[in-house]
This record gives C-alpha cells, sequence and structure tokens, in this order.
C-alpha cells in the first residue's frame, strides 16, 4: 500500500504552496485538498500566465492526475463557479481531473452574512476574517446543522436549505443595524449548486483508500499555515481548520498509517495578513521593502501582507507539529535587495531568553533576539541549477538546515515553474 504525502505552509500561509503542488504533481496521480475554503488562495505561474486557486486543488493543470476536493474542505459554490470560469480558456477536462467528497461542506449566503456581522460587531477586535463564511460554516459543521455536497442531490435539499437559513436568519436579527438583501445572494448560489450537481460526487475515503491499495501516489495539499490553525496556530488569530499534518487524516479519511513525507513550506522571510500576533514584524524600511520586493499582497483578500524577517522558533514548533521530512524555501529572490539577512534565533519573554512557541503569544511582550548572516546581493531568478547559486545563499541554507534540524530539498528562487532548484 503506498502512501499519502502531505504538502503544507509552516508559517501564517501564503508560503507558495500552490506553486510546489505544481511543481510535484507529475510525481503523483492524485493531489487532495483536505482542510480550508475559498479563504485560500493558491498562486501557480508558468508560460508567463498567473493563476490563482481557492478551493480546486492546485493539480488541476496537469493532464492525467485527479484532483479531490476533501470532506474537510468548506465550498461556497458561487466562488466555486468563477474559478471553474477562469479555467475555461485553457480547455481542461474539468469532469475527468476533478472529483468532490460527498461529505465538504456548503458556504450558504447567510454563512457568509453571519460572518461579516460578527466581524462589524467586534469593532477594534477583529480577527481579520477573510468574511467568506468560513467560521460559521465550520460552526455549523460541528453543531451539526450543516448541509453537505451529498444532500444536494438527495429529494429534500430545498427544505435542508431553507431550514438552515431560517436560522441563520434568526440570528441576524441580533445584530443591530446590519442590512442585507439574502434574495440578491440566493441566485448565483443556487447557480452554483447546479454546477456542483453537474460533477462527480465520491465518497472520499473510499476513493482515497481504494486508491492507495491499488498502489496510486496520493500527495495532500495544505491551505493556510501552521500558525493559522485551530489548535496550535496564535489563537483566536487562526482559522476555523486543522491546517497541520494531523488534519489530512481527518480531512480526507485516511489513518495516521497513510501518511508518507510530510514537506513543509515557508518563506526565506515571514509575512501575515490579518491581526494577530507577529514576532518578527518589520515596521520600518525594511519590512517595506520585503512588501515591495515579494508583491505581498493577498491573492485571496487583496490586502498588503505584514512583514517581517525569519522567525526559527516559530518554525521549529511548526517542523516538530506537522513531523516535516524535508522543506522547500520560497522566495529567496526577495531578499536578493539586502546587505545583511537578519534571523530571529530565539525570544525574551518576561526577562527569559527562550527558543519555542509559549501559550497565548497573542498577549505577551516578546522580544526577538537577532543574528545577522550576510546577503547574497545579486539576482537569483536566472539560476537553473543549485550549484550556480551564490556562496552566501548556500550559507544560508545551510544555517537553517543546521538550526530547523531539517533538510531543505528545495529553493524557489521566482514564482515561475521553472525557477525552481533542487539542492540535492
Amino acid at each position: 500500500m503506498t502512501k499519502v504525502d502531505v504538502l503544507l505552509g509552516l508559517q501564517w500561509g501564503d508560503e507558495g504552496k500552490g506553486k510546489i503542488v505544481d511543481v510535484l504533481t507529475p510525481k503523483y496521480d492524485i493531489i487532495a485538498r483536505f482542510q480550508g475554503g475559498p479563504n485560500a488562495g493558491h498562486t501557480l505561474e508558468f508560460e508567463g500566465i498567473k493563476h490563482v486557486l481557492h478551493t480546486i486543488p492546485s493539480g488541476i493543470f496537469r493532464e492525467g492526475v485527479l484532483n479531490l476536493i476533501g470532506n474537510g474542505v468548506v465550498i461556497d459554490p458561487v466562488i466555486f463557479q468563477k474559478e471553474l470560469e477562469k479555467l475555461a480558456p485553457f480547455k481542461i477536462d474539468i469532469k475527468s481531473r476533478l472529483v468532490i467528497s460527498k461529505k465538504a461542506h456548503l458556504i450558504l449566503p447567510t454563512h457568509r452574512l453571519l460572518d461579516a456581522a460578527s466581524e462589524q460587531a467586534k469593532g477594534n477586535n477583529k480577527i481579520g476574517s477573510t468574511l467568506k463564511g468560513i467560521g460559521p460554516t465550520y460552526m455549523d459543521k460541528t453543531g451539526r446543522n450543516g448541509l453537505r455536497v451529498g444532500d444536494i442531490f438527495l429529494p429534500n435539499f430545498k427544505e435542508k436549505y431553507d431550514l438552515l437559513v431560517e436560522k441563520h436568519v434568526g440570528i441576524l436579527s441580533h445584530y443591530d443595524g446590519f442590512e442585507y438583501d439574502l434574495s440578491v445572494l440566493e441566485k448565483p448560489w443556487m447557480e452554483g449548486i447546479e454546477v456542483l450537481r453537474n460533477l462527480k460526487a465520491v465518497d472520499s475515503e473510499q476513493f482515497l483508500n481504494d486508491a492507495l491499495k491499488s498502489g496510486k501516489k496520493i500527495l495532500a495539499e495544505g491551505a493556510q499555515g501552521t500558525m493559522l490553525d485551530i489548535d496550535f496556530g496564535t489563537y483566536p488569530f487562526v482559522t476555523s481548520s486543522n491546517t497541520v499534518t494531523a488534519g489530512t487524516c481527518t480531512g480526507l479519511g485516511v489513518s495516521p498509517r497513510a501518511i508518507g513525507d510530510v514537506i513543509g513550506i515557508f518563506k526565506a522571510y515571514c509575512t501575515r495578513v490579518g491581526s494577530g500576533p507577529f514576532p518578527t514584524e518589520l515596521e520600518d524600511a525594511d519590512g517595506e521593502t520585503i512588501r515591495a520586493e515579494g508583491r505581498e499582497f493577498g491573492a485571496t483578500t487583496g490586502r498588503p501582507r505584514r512583514c517581517g524577517w525569519i522567525d526559527l522558533p516559530a518554525l521549529k514548533y511548526a517542523i516538530m507539529i506537522n513531523g516535516v521530512s524535508e522543506l522547500s524555501m520560497m522566495k529567496a529572490d526577495v531578499l536578493s535587495v539586502f546587505d545583511q539577512i537578519k534571523v530571529c534565533t530565539h525570544y525574551i519573554v518576561d526577562g527569559e531568553k527562550i527558543d519555542f512557541l509559549p501559550y497565548d503569544i497573542a498577549n505577551m511582550d516578546i522580544q526577538p533576539v537577532w543574528e545577522s548572516i550576510p546577503g547574497w546581493k545579486c539576482d537569483l531568478t536566472k539560476l537553473s541549477s543549485y550549484a550556480e547559486a551564490p556562496k552566501a545563499l548556500k550559507d544560508y541554507v545551510d544555517y537553517l538546515e543546521q538550526k530547523l534540524e531539517t533538510p531543505i530539498t528545495v529553493v524557489s528562487v521566482g514564482p515561475d515553474r521553472t525557477q525552481t532548484l533542487q539542492t540535492r
């Protein structure tokens, strides 16, 4: 029986997972998304065209590869339909390349309204929601009220839908001054449901385990990042799902014994979108330089990302939680403008020097401890092999490998799939 390899983000999302999935896809038969929803934005770039996927796995552009949306994912039929429409010019046979778990939950228009009403009511205490209805959908899932993809094929689907909407409208009535027009939102949603009905829905846990038994190679594609995990992230400034390796088992229905390699993706620096703690954040010229050089604006929200130097205590924590077996370092080219690159090796918390992520960093005064590493000060984007890389870049990679005790097997030096260097 083959294993499920896992690829996931080790920071606050936006690490470049989509690109690496796209690069690795030829090695696999199935690419499977296991959590999150349209709050994810996976950017792929090849042949001069930039593609952003939100719900569909990043293997969709490769012929002969099946893409599966797992039970742990939440789907907004409107956004999903738009995603499919954007793929139309590329003549992809969606019906043969994409299957959806019957157990994946649906985001209703009223889930989005609840998200907006809740965030508006928080005022200055906003958590930085993408307002895609993700949180309320997962709340209905755990509250055992949710609608699932399998329900759209049942004769009483409309009845189930109306019942849940009635509940949501009752909750919305408690938000003073929150106005909305549900009828405007419902029409495109129902059109999206028809699109979903025309695709193949499967019992994904059975489907994937049968695939493993028959020797198929599967890559599980994570969304967001470890530091946004509902249990292990910087709570409460987190997403509503388990973004870590363990989420693969519950989000796809595969056993822990079926997990193979775990590929952790991180940027050569750090970014974060929205509110929440960020120990190495730079609110100075260096932070602005990283944002400009890296074009750091959210793939889903368009919001400018907060930028900072790399954070080793947080990275080590993420590697530990996920059981990472190899690393891919993204956006090394962005740091080419710096003479010196800083690395946070420890935190000072209440006068104590620590090298791990403590409880509730959202309410702590954390002072980073820095080390400086010489920069490479040259253009990396034209490199065709790691052997040609400047010594300073190799020194940075060696330094990180030593500190993180995990091999860095890939260094990305640009957005295109060709700008990907294998170190081994």
